[in-house]
């Protein structure tokens, strides 16, 4: 039953770590404060629990956890939360922030969700099953933000064109202002991208345990990473290159087929996505 609790905890951990991540690639690309302090208490609460498993189980085994793989993985996660955590506080560089966070949780998702730490088979493979779970439902909702993005974008062109060919009337009226659609589109693509991220990361840890043989060059992997790479590309040319309006808008919609196609045609060609 303790270890039951225990790997429950384990699971609250990664979910946890994930909503901090989420805020803090918002913080990443906005600077919102608001987004820094949140995701920071969220972390702070990931390493209060990591500190009490640590300790927990060097008091129950009266030694410290670097001598196996397993045990070091998570000192080495407990490390980057902890650096993280400094340095949010003390120099306040997002850009590393960021990214510590980033490895910090593929590390302690590898460590939770490996099932041969378990002296329980049953635990093990409960384990590995709801690291799939959790993989799809992020999957699902990073697709369910590109959705409503697509959404936002193609109210934004039938806007556009109605404006630029001066064919007023209600149904104009009751679309929103440009800004405001193509606001929407974007915020929804902020909130997908680092869902995909962790997505694919649970994803890929849960091939290697349940598919040693899997190939790299599936297609539903490949299709996953090109699809994060279009709409990564999305973010790049709307923040770095302040590209705004209809072209943005005509890339965002092509990102958005892209997603129909990974779903509904890659998951078919896949080796091992049987789910979809």
């Amino acid at each position: 039953m303790l270890d039951f609790h225990m790997t429950r905890l384990h699971e609250l951990t990664v979910v946890i770590y994930a909503l901090s991540v989420l805020l803090y690639f918002f913080d990443f690309l906005h600077h919102n404060r608001k987004a820094n302090r949140i995701a920071f208490w969220l972390l702070a609460f990931v390493w209060v629990l990591q500190t009490f498993f640590l300790s927990y189980y060097m008091i129950s085994t009266g030694k410290f956890p670097v001598l196996t793989i397993f045990e070091g993985l998570y000192f080495y996660a407990w490390v980057l939360v902890t650096l993280s955590l400094s340095i949010n506080r003390v120099l306040k560089v997002d850009f590393i922030v960021f990214f510590t966070n980033i490895l910090g949780f593929i590390v302690i998702a590898i460590h939770t969700f490996a099932p041969f730490q378990y002296s329980s088979h049953v635990i093990g493979k409960q384990l590995v099953s709801e690291l799939l779970l959790i993989h799809i439902t992020m999957a699902i909702l990073s697709y369910g933000a590109f959705s409503l993005s697509f959404v936002f974008s193609l109210l934004y062109l039938i806007q556009y064109d109605l404006l630029k060919r001066k064919k007023w009337g209600a149904r104009l009226l009751r679309l929103a202002d440009l800004s405001k659609l193509e606001r929407a589109s974007y915020i929804l693509v902020v909130i997908g991208v680092p869902m995909l991220i962790l997505s694919l990361i649970l994803g890929l840890q849960w091939a290697i345990l349940k598919v040693p043989d899997m190939a790299w060059y599936d297609t539903k992997i490949i299709g996953s990473f090109i699809l994060l790479g279009a709409y990564s590309l999305f973010l790049y040319l709307r923040i770095a290159k302040n590209l705004v309006g209809r072209q943005l808008a005509i890339w965002n919609s092509a990102s958005f087929l892209f997603v129909l196609i990974n779903f509904f045609f890659f998951g078919q060609l896949s080796s091992f996505h049987f789910w979809s």
